[in-house]
């Protein structure tokens, strides 16, 4: 798609991003060109200082086989990859990091340093959300959770709404419109996301989820489209305008994300929320631009405090 129908959301976030101090962040095992070049081009753009946590002669290695520039970065050196998950938790446990940047590492191993007893755990779920500039609709759109809870149950699923509505709030997006997803817009008892959109809903309207509007379950064609949602008569505060999609579990979840992401050439920031500090986490396969967006989402989390 044409760069031009690309919306500038994101220039704004960057923008915004840019105005704050840069984020110390400790960035886990940057073993590879991707991982590594994404953190100093966020440094270099004056979102964070990057800590580099991992085989020192493997750092340098890559810097030079890639022509990263890496002068300036300190460097905390590990053995391997598992030492380097711990070693960045640490680093923010000991106040010399204000945030976690995912490298080289599968994100399992990465999250299980961080979930770990000393590891950056609050009273929240840990949840995943994508940040999405969509050049085809007319609004940020945020889609949860497609990277960390693999088939969540109600109360996760309730811990999954309330981080992406306050992740939201941080973001200037008041009072969020959140679909909660299903392959239909009515109630079946066959079909579990239907009875958890419906019980969420509920969990809204009694105060055990706050900050947003909720609606579902819906499909996902009545969450972002008027006409769809006209078309099925669905009167509704969210349908065809939805900020936040909720999807029913991990799968379906990333399959979406990454179709945005490769068929409608969607911009993407991939952020953990739940722990103490901001988790920059993003997939191996995304590019520098969506780890800059990360960045620039995780520096606006910081200083929202």
């Amino acid at each position: 798609m044409d760069a031009k129908l690309r919306h500038d959301w994101f220039r704004g976030l960057m923008a915004r991003a840019q105005q704050a101090v840069p984020l110390p962040t400790a960035v886990s095992h940057p073993c590879d060109e991707i991982s590594l070049r994404g953190a100093m081009e966020a440094a270099k753009a004056g979102l964070i200082t990057p800590i580099l946590v991992g085989p020192e002669k493997k750092i340098y290695d890559v810097a030079a086989a890639f022509s990263i520039d890496i002068s300036g970065a300190k460097i905390e050196s590990t053995p391997h990859s598992h030492a380097s998950a711990a070693r960045a938790v640490a680093l923010v446990r000991e106040g010399a990091a204000k945030a976690l940047m995912k490298g080289d590492l599968h994100t399992d191993e990465f999250l299980h340093e961080v979930t770990a007893e000393t590891g950056l755990r609050t009273d929240r779920r840990l949840s995943h959300v994508y940040v999405m500039d969509v050049p085809a609709y007319p609004r940020p759109l945020l889609v949860t959770d497609a990277a960390i809870n693999i088939s969540p149950t109600l109360v996760e699923k309730r811990w999954i709404v309330q981080n992406a509505i306050d992740l939201a709030h941080v973001l200037e997006i008041p009072n969020p419109r959140v679909a909660i997803l299903a392959a239909v817009e009515t109630i079946n008892p066959a079909m579990q996301a239907t009875l958890d959109a419906a019980a969420l809903c509920k969990m809204a309207e009694r105060g055990q989820i706050t900050g947003g509007i909720l609606d579902g379950p819906l499909a996902f064609d009545n969450a972002i489209s008027l006409e769809a949602a006209a078309e099925k008569k669905i009167i509704s505060e969210v349908a065809g305008r939805a900020d936040i999609l909720v999807v029913p579990d991990i799968e379906s979840g990333n399959i979406l994300a990454k179709q945005m992401r490769f068929f409608a050439a969607a911009d993407a920031a991939g952020i953990v929320l739940g722990a103490s500090v901001p988790i920059i986490l993003t997939s191996r396969a995304d590019d520098t631009r969506t780890r800059l967006a990360s960045c620039a989402v995780a520096v606006i989390m910081a200083a929202h405090g």
